[in-house]
């Protein structure tokens, strides 16, 4: 039980930051091959950043009740959980916060733009707001893989303190 448990955590924080590290990666690719089309590839990084989200919040979930029935098969103790379990806590609170407030606010103001945020007025509220919001979520997004890095870090040193 104790190993199906293992690996159901650390393959949850696998997939999420996996996801999270190479998210940056595809988004990079979609805006220089779509680079006339910054619209087009602007729809397609938001999508993906809801799979990433969803994938998140769902590798989280699965993290926390691995993290949460641990102790009860002696796996670890149930303090050396609390950390990690914050840290898993706070990278799920991140993640909600820019599914659903940043990124609405981005399309917001994307549609209030007309829907092209690519050539706007550099006065224009909207492309002011837009650009605020983007480089917000992209610093929640850095704060995410910093909580899971170290989240793994904690796992592994909870590891070494077991052994």
């Amino acid at each position: 039980m104790r190993i199906l448990l293992r690996t159901l955590l650390y393959l949850s924080l696998v997939v999420w930051l996996g996801a999270e590290i190479f998210f940056p990666v595809v988004a990079a690719i979609a805006f220089s091959t779509l680079q006339p089309d910054t619209h087009a590839a602007g729809t397609i990084v938001a999508e993906l950043l809801h799979i990433l989200h969803g994938m998140g919040l769902v590798a989280g979930a699965v993290a926390l009740v691995m993290l949460v029935l641990a102790p009860f098969v002696h796996m670890y103790k149930p303090k050396m959980v609390v950390a990690p379990f914050v840290l898993l806590l706070l990278m799920m609170l991140l993640t909600a916060y820019s599914q659903f407030g940043i990124i609405p606010a981005m399309a917001r103001d994307r549609m209030a733009a007309d829907g092209a945020i690519d050539a706007p007025d550099t006065t224009n509220p909207n492309w002011i707001d837009f650009n605020r919001l983007h480089r917000r979520a992209e610093r929640v997004e850095e704060i995410i893989l910093l909580l899971g890095l170290a989240t793994v870090t904690l796992g592994a040193a909870t590891e070494t303190v077991k052994a």
